[in-house]
């Protein structure tokens, strides 16, 4: 199975191009920068985002074009392909891309550019207090446990 799902930062705009022939088809090409979820300390400037390149075919393309923009959160679900080609000086470059099956938008359109890794566009205030313990669950209240549906 090839499948993957990633959530992250648009690093430009989608650069679109249109194949040629009869039925020309459009191909948006674009980077995502996903956070890793742990970081080691051990240089301190060490990277703390991988930058994987996208590509989108045919509607997905345009939707890219369209709505996709610089900084903007968004989620790709997709394939990875590899592949190879030849550069102008004769060496062999291997590619590796994700191949777009589906896109979506990873936070409201008006949510902070500044908004934390949590996603959804919520503000502090938005967000469930926890308990006044401070242990980050929230308080159950007595007698909730015969109306749930397992035990």
């Amino acid at each position: 199975m090839n499948k993957v799902i990633l959530m992250g930062r648009l690093t430009r705009d989608p650069e679109i191009r249109y194949s040629q022939g009869e039925q020309s088809t459009a191909v948006a090409r674009y980077t995502l920068a996903v956070d890793r979820r742990f970081v080691r300390n051990n240089g301190g400037d060490q990277q703390t985002a991988d930058f994987i390149n996208c590509v989108a075919f045919g509607r997905s393309a345009e939707f890219a074009e369209k709505y996709f923009r610089k900084g903007l959160k968004i989620i790709v679900t997709g394939r990875i392909q590899t592949g190879s080609y030849t550069n102008r000086d004769g060496q062999k470059v291997y590619t590796t891309d994700v191949v777009a099956e589906d896109q979506e938008f990873a936070e409201s359109k008006n949510a902070n550019s500044g908004s934390d890794n949590f996603g959804g566009g919520f503000t502090p205030a938005d967000r469930p207090s926890p308990s006044a313990a401070g242990d980050g669950f929230m308080n159950i209240p007595d007698g909730i446990d015969e109306e749930l549906p397992f035990n």
